[in-house]
Formats: C-alpha cells, structure tokens, sequence
C-alpha cells in the first residue's frame, strides 16, 4: 500500500498520483499527460468497494492482490465485481460495485480524488473517506 495510500490519504497530497499534472494541464487533452485524461478528464467510470471496517477492506484488498496485483496483473472487471459483491456495503455492492459514469464534483474529497487519478485499469489502494474504507477500479474517462 505504502506510497499509494499515502497519496490518496486525503491530506491535500493526492495529485501528486498523476505527476502534478492537474495543476498544469488544464486544457483536454493539450500536452503532457493530459492525454491520458489524468486530472483532467470530467467523467469517470469506476467501481468501488466500500467497508466500514479498515480489516474488511484489508481483506478484499489481499484477495485482489492475491489473485492479481501482486502478480503485476490489473484485475478484471468482472473478478473486480465479484470482490465487491462479496466484501462492499454500498448498495452499489449488489451491482459488483458498478458507479457508472459520474462527473468532476459528484463525489465528495479523497474518493473525487482517487477516482480521477488512478488510471484505467488500475485499482487503487485502500483509501479512508468520510463514509469509510473504499477501493476504486478505475474503467473510464471522457470529457
């Protein structure tokens, strides 16, 4: 988890996950990394998985790295959803965590953040929110 959660800790440090680029890129698609949507995208699809508790977060995060991450795999959709219709208590968890679509503004602090930092594919790392311990599986980006 170490430098990925810290980043997405909430404590004002989060952009540094895209490369500082949210603060100079403001343009779509204009240079840099902007390309790759990275803190400058206005729609996201992800999935999450949601846990009041920090061990029952911990717990879906170990099944994920055991089945992908640590083998530098990115975790399917579709495993992705099974791990959260196991382990989430959003009621998006009935729907393996599907969130769909949703704009800049939308979701409140760290999770706006996490969602629009962590790239396609990729599954962040457990990060605490004002509603609990979430994961995103980042599946999407568009202007």
């Amino acid at each position: 988890m170490g430098k990925d959660a810290k980043a997405a800790g909430g404590k004002g440090k989060g952009k540094q996950a895209a490369g500082g680029e949210e603060n100079t890129s403001k343009g779509k698609g204009k240079g840099g990394k902007a390309a790759d949507g990275l803190g400058t995208c206005t729609y996201v699809k992800a999935r999450h998985i949601l846990c009041e508790k920090q061990g029952k977060i911990n717990e879906a995060y170990k099944k994920l790295q055991d089945g992908w991450l640590n083998n530098g795999d990115k975790v399917p959709p579709a495993e992705f959803a099974k791990v959260a219709t196991e382990y989430s208590e959003c009621p998006s968890g009935k729907k393996g965590g599907d969130l769909g679509w949703f704009p800049r503004g939308k979701m409140a602090g760290p999770f706006q953040e996490v969602a629009f930092n962590t790239p396609v594919g990729v599954t962040s790392a457990p990060f605490k929110s004002t509603h609990g311990y979430h994961i995103i599986l980042s599946e999407g980006r568009k202007n």
